[in-house]
């Protein structure tokens, strides 16, 4: 019975277990987060073969082979550079023993199960994983009316100086300008610690 409950609690089974907070030193996923750069857990599934470490900045993925196997490879999924999408939570029937979280992070796709008895906490992550598909994309528009906005000033900027000679200083001076309001543009709208969402929406 205790070694029954032991593998239940530290996801031992052959269906996912959401880890607490207080045992994530406990799984192997925790030694691979970069603490140095202020990177916090907020949600952990764990199963026989994989762990799913989702952090305020990416998903790491401790990929097992099988689960007598002790061969793991690890994956990384940073959220600045790997979009969320797709995310949908399938809930279980009344004979199933497990519910889905699906999402696709960059061009991988992901389909999780999960005991059922963890479907509040499981829930908690389908609408961060969501807020945060929902933040990208707007946020990935912006960007891109940010920077037709400044091809569109760019050419106009060119023909009327073209008109008036001296065009290398304005062009150097235009290209400056450009680069520096991109770069202030892209820090304010890539986003690339998501930890205030899932403070929002993680209750464990």
């Amino acid at each position: 019975m205790f070694k029954k409950f032991a593998a239940d609690a530290l996801g031992l089974s052959d269906i996912g277990t959401v880890i607490k907070p207080a045992d994530y030193d406990k799984v192997d996923a925790d030694d691979y987060v970069m603490n140095e750069d202020n990177e916090k857990i907020f949600f952990l599934i764990k199963s026989k073969a994989d762990e799913y470490c989702f952090t305020n900045l990416g998903l790491i993925h401790l990929d097992g082979t099988s689960a007598m196997s002790k061969k793991r490879t690890l994956r990384r999924f940073n959220y600045s550079a790997h979009t969320i999408s797709d995310v949908m939570l399938e809930t279980a029937g009344t004979v199933d023993m497990d519910v889905e979280i699906k999402f696709t992070i960059g061009i991988v796709s992901y389909s999780i199960d999960v005991h059922k008895k963890h479907i509040l906490e499981v829930k908690d992550l389908y609408k961060s994983l969501l807020k945060i598909a929902e933040i990208s994309y707007e946020n990935d528009i912006t960007l891109q009316y940010a920077k037709e906005s400044v091809h569109l000033a760019s050419n106009t900027l060119n023909r009327t100086v073209s008109e008036k000679g001296n065009i290398v200083d304005h062009f150097k001076e235009l290209t400056e300008s450009s680069f520096h309001w991109m770069m202030e543009t892209r820090k304010q709208y890539k986003i690339k610690d998501f930890g205030y969402v899932f403070e929002r929406y993680i209750n464990m």
